[in-house]
């Protein structure tokens, strides 16, 4: 039990609760450009891998952790209790140990048990630090749906030997792919295919679907950052040269940004605190030259970290900072969020941020965020849909219209989705993950839900009476067992009451299976169908 108690002391650290501090925004500075209008970032896939003794229904668990607390911070709820999340943790110890979905024997929590049943997929991938533009900065850690330790290898694209018929298995009823599996157990980053539009940088893969990283450009000369990018928060900050970890040291092995890197860098004296699901930071406004796409944001006030937690300071993080893209009224740092300022500047028509998600089993690695309009390219222009944000405090949050399986209506109305890039997992009401479970052929309790690996059914989400299904790949997330990747898998709907009976947390699950589109300026979200490759 040593090992175990060891492996829970690190999988328990406390996020810390922050008081948030004043800052006063930057106005806009620049004028109109001749190229104004929309722009492409790149972004790149941030998947979660497990440390060597973190096993997948506890890492199921600190999703359902991290997605409470951040919807409880995105409404103003009070937060669960450390206590209360701890105890959820120690009821998946219960089901690690000793019950009904007990896949390991005794307390033995190691990595071999990702390790089995992989020999279909020939080669491991390659492994490099922060990119693949620095092999010796290696390193692997845990991570979930919020900012966390996240692991930093590189995988190149098409260097395994998985075939996009095998990436997609379970869509026609066989499995979870061994691509998948491997993504999930190994980490690395899938590299992206050269990007097919103008404006636009190519999106890499990290594991097996989890979050997503833009690099742009700060500082005199400018460098590389790269970022997390979150439709659910409105802060945007990277790490300054003299930032420390609450646990000691430094802030791990990533780029900084101060007066020794870059010759604009201006520093105040206005202090913040943003704490998330998976972390907190504190820091000072700066002000310095942001490029994004080829798009000179100057003078452009956001955050550098002093202080931050382990979930960013580990040398395993591997984003050097955050970019929130909520509406700025939810900003701790009381300043323009990037697109906002972009729009402001004249630089972008319209303060509007545009997500088409990848999919790692798909193997198309086209995953892109787009400031200033929509890429047309990438959805079907009759599916588009646009509809008001019902979330009063800036988060984006639609109506849903129905909530059907396999073409049939679950009865489940007057629901509304919060919907976040920043969240994996799908989290609704126990009452709601139940009706739809049963629905989709799977099993749920008040704890957890379960689906067949090898289910075909189809979950659909209406907004603006367009219904968007999800591909049934997302809904079977990972095997309970990596041994048996066609039996039960843990589903991507998971039971938690996240605030009103009605309210549901939409993350990646949903939002591989369609185009997300915010417009700040009007105060609407807009979904359409992607195109078919």
């Amino acid at each position: 039990m040593q090992q175990l108690s060891f492996a829970f002391t690190v999988l328990l650290v406390c996020v810390l609760s922050f008081a948030p501090v004043e800052a006063i925004p930057t106005r806009a500075r620049r004028q109109l450009q001749a190229n104004s209008g929309m722009v492409t970032v790149p972004l790149k896939r941030l998947h979660a891998t497990r440390a060597s003794d973190l096993h997948p229904q506890v890492f199921l668990q600190q999703h359902i952790n991290r997605a409470t607390k951040r919807l409880a911070l995105m409404t103003g709820r009070e937060e669960p209790s450390e206590h209360a999340l701890r105890s959820e943790l120690h009821k998946r110890l219960y089901i690690l140990e000793s019950g009904p979905g007990s896949t390991t024997q005794g307390s033995d929590l190691s990595k071999r048990h990702y390790r089995a049943g992989m020999a279909a997929v020939q080669g491991q991938p390659g492994h490099h630090g922060k990119g693949s533009a620095d092999p010796t900065k290696g390193g692997m850690g845990a991570g979930g749906t919020m900012p966390g330790a996240m692991g930093n290898g590189t995988v190149v694209a098409g260097n395994g030997t998985v075939t996009g018929g095998a990436a997609a298995s379970n869509a026609t009823g066989t499995g979870v792919s061994p691509l998948d599996i491997q993504a999930a157990t190994n980490g690395g980053l899938t590299a992206a295919n050269p990007p097919t539009t103008n404006n636009s940088l190519g999106l890499s893969i990290e594991a097996d679907d989890v979050g997503y990283i833009a690099t742009i450009q700060i500082g005199t000369p400018p460098r590389d950052f790269k970022l997390l990018m979150d439709s659910g928060s409105a802060d945007f900050w990277v790490g300054g040269e003299n930032c420390q970890s609450q646990q000691g040291g430094g802030c791990g092995n990533h780029t900084f940004l101060g007066n020794q890197s870059s010759s604009s860098f201006v520093q105040s004296n206005q202090q913040f605190q943003v704490t998330y699901g998976s972390g907190a930071v504190q820091g000072v406004l700066c002000n310095d030259n942001v490029n994004i796409a080829g798009l000179a944001l100057n003078n452009h006030s956001f955050g550098v970290t002093t202080v931050e937690s382990v979930q960013f300071a580990s040398n395993t993080v591997p984003f050097d900072g955050l970019m929130g893209l909520a509406q700025s009224t939810l900003s701790e740092q009381k300043v323009l969020t990037p697109v906002e300022a972009l729009a402001s500047n004249g630089l972008i028509q319209s303060p509007i941020t545009s997500f088409k998600i990848s999919r790692l089993a798909d193997q198309l690695n086209d995953g892109e965020v787009t400031f200033g309009g929509l890429d047309a390219s990438k959805f079907v222009s009759n599916s588009l849909v646009t509809i008001p944000n019902v979330n009063s405090q800036g988060f984006w949050e639609g109506a849903m219209d129905a909530i059907t399986v396999n073409g049939a209506d679950t009865g489940l109305t007057g629901r509304t989705a919060i919907l976040d890039t920043g969240t994996t997992l799908i989290l609704i009401p126990p009452q709601d993950a139940q009706q739809v479970m049963q629905s989709l052929g799977g099993t749920c309790d008040t704890k957890q839900c379960r689906i067949p690996c090898t289910s075909t059914a189809s979950l659909a989400l209406s907004f603006g009476n367009t219904s968007f299904a999800i591909d049934p790949r997302d809904l079977a997330v990972l095997p309970v067992d990596l041994n048996n990747p066609t039996g039960d898998c843990t589903a991507g709907i998971q039971p938690q009451q996240i605030g009103t009976a009605t309210e549901w947390l939409v993350g990646d699950v949903f939002l591989k299976n369609a185009y997300f589109s915010t417009d700040v300026s009007k105060n609407e979200i807009s979904l359409a169908k992607l195109t078919t490759p």
